[in-house]
């Protein structure tokens, strides 16, 4: 499956790698890219093995804020 996801607060290239590997790190994430100039995170996951739940937290985690 593939989502994009609107995260505010990123603003520069260690954001982008913070959110880039807090993602990569979920068990079912195959590939996530971060759009800065958008702050659009576009995911491809498998969905028997990660919720969008858990997406949110990781990316929470690394302090930034997903909006609907």
């Amino acid at each position: 499956m593939e989502k994009t996801l609107n995260v505010q607060g990123m603003s520069c290239g260690h954001c982008k790698s913070s959110v880039e590997g807090a993602l990569g790190n979920l068990d079912g994430v195959t590939s996530a890219e971060v759009d800065l100039s958008s702050g659009k995170v576009d995911v491809s996951y498998d969905d028997t093995q990660v919720t969008l739940a858990d997406m949110r937290e990781a990316i929470e985690d690394q302090g930034y804020d997903v909006v609907e």
